[in-house]
């Protein structure tokens, strides 16, 4: 959520911003519910004191009726306006938490993910003297995916990975887990991009629940009821989307100390997702699947450090990218594309040689202190202040990044070369 205060000061600023985010909030009436909220909360107040009042004049003797009556009377009125207060503090806190978090300055302004700018273009794309072949034609024909019998056991958009594919996708996830679990490797990161202040800490592996409580998932911004979320019948419980949206909320109403930070974790789980409002939009092979793995960074920080956290995170990206030999270009994404909670967001998107155009593998999200207002997750400073502290995560891996290595290193005979960096996991096998 964004600060109360802030709106109160900005409410031109905070209305603006939505807008450029696709959101169509109604500054005015958040204020007005705040207004009476603090209305009701001064008369509670006042009427708690006169009824304490009362009490410590009724020790050591029996009250009079009168003022018998008069308790009766502010326990009645003090009920009446406790009632009220939570009616209108609930209506106030939703239209709190509809208010999207506020981009900065630096980020595009546009409607849609065509407004998205390119920064850099990095690699260059591999040169086929033959038509190459998509990754789900590749992959039927070498049987590593089975559809037909995930329909007939979970429905459409589900999927048997079998086969070399699927240790391919571990070599993935170990490479990730290794390169963000060691020092050296992230301190090298850091230098080569010439970040400032930025620690090179690794990132604690962590297998984090797939489900979380509406509550929990309202804190940090990411449920998506018609979209994206789906919900366990009769429970409230619902499915992560994302690994690190059951990351983010591992501290919820705690105070971390200052030297703690930053906190890091590389969070790997099964992630499930609606995709409501694309079918038969890139639904072929492992593109957009109701089911799907995810390697995930999530960091905690100091609110000044965290904008280059972000760059890190996006460094550590492009790093891997780099070591696979994947070509890539990297985008800033407008203010329509970067979602509810972003302050800022960056994408990288891989070549794909089937469809000849650049498709997404990362995303970065830079988040500020908006989840951490909601989830209460604070930090108390060296010199005992207690302020919010910051989130990031990004992608490492989804399953995005096989598609870009089935493409790009495919042979003729329909091989799939594995990526040197890849094949120690392997045990040494160089095709696949």
């Amino acid at each position: 959520m964004l600060d109360i205060q802030f709106v109160r000061e900005n409410p031109q600023l905070v209305q603006e911003k939505s807008k450029q985010k696709g959101y169509e909030i109604d500054i005015q009436q958040l204020l007005g519910f705040d207004t009476k909220r603090r209305e009701l909360q001064q008369q509670i107040d006042q009427l708690r004191r006169e009824r304490n009042r009362i009490a410590e004049s009724m020790k050591g003797g029996r009250p009079s009726d009168d003022l018998i009556a008069k308790g009766r009377e502010i326990k009645e009125e003090l009920t009446n306006l406790e009632h009220q207060y939570v009616a209108i503090d609930k209506e106030f806190v939703d239209l709190l938490k509809a208010v999207p978090n506020i981009p900065l300055d630096s980020v595009p302004i546009g409607d849609s993910e065509q407004e998205n700018v390119v920064l850099r273009t990095v690699g260059n794309p591999p040169k086929f003297d033959y038509q190459p072949k998509s990754h789900a034609e590749i992959a039927e024909t070498k049987g590593w995916l089975d559809k037909e019998r995930a329909a007939k056991v979970a429905g459409a958009r589900f999927v048997y990975v079998k086969g070399d594919l699927v240790r391919l996708e571990l070599a993935l996830w170990q490479f990730g887990i290794d390169v963000l679990s060691n020092e050296n490797v992230l301190r090298q990161i850091i230098e080569d991009n010439n970040l400032q202040g930025v620690s090179s800490k690794s990132f604690v592996p962590v297998l984090p629940p797939a489900v979380a409580k509406r509550s929990v998932f309202e804190a940090t911004g990411r449920l998506n009821r018609e979209e994206q979320t789906y919900k366990l019948d009769e429970e409230d419980l619902w499915l992560n989307a994302s690994a690190e949206h059951t990351i983010a909320p591992m501290y919820i109403d705690e105070i971390l100390t200052e030297s703690e930070l930053p906190i890091r974790y590389i969070g790997y789980t099964t992630a499930f997702r609606k995709e409501a409002g694309t079918y038969g939009k890139d639904t072929e092979g492992i593109f957009r699947l109701h089911q799907f793995n995810k390697l995930e960074m999530e960091s905690f920080s100091t609110p000044e450090s965290s904008l280059q956290e972000h760059l890190f995170m996006v460094a550590i990206q492009e790093y891997l990218m780099q070591q696979l030999g994947l070509a890539y270009h990297v985008l800033e994404k407008c203010t329509a594309d970067i979602g509810r909670p972003n302050a800022k967001g960056v994408d990288i998107e891989a070549w794909l040689p089937s469809q000849q155009k650049y498709r997404e593998t990362h995303t970065a999200d830079y988040i500020t202190d908006y989840q951490a207002r909601a989830m209460k997750t604070r930090v108390r400073r060296a010199n005992g202040e207690i302020e919010l502290v910051h989130t990031n995560d990004a992608t490492v891996f989804s399953q995005r990044p096989l598609i870009a290595i089935i493409e790009n290193f495919q042979t003729i005979e329909g091989d799939v070369v594995v990526p040197e960096i890849l094949r120690k996991y392997m045990g040494g096998q160089e095709k696949i």
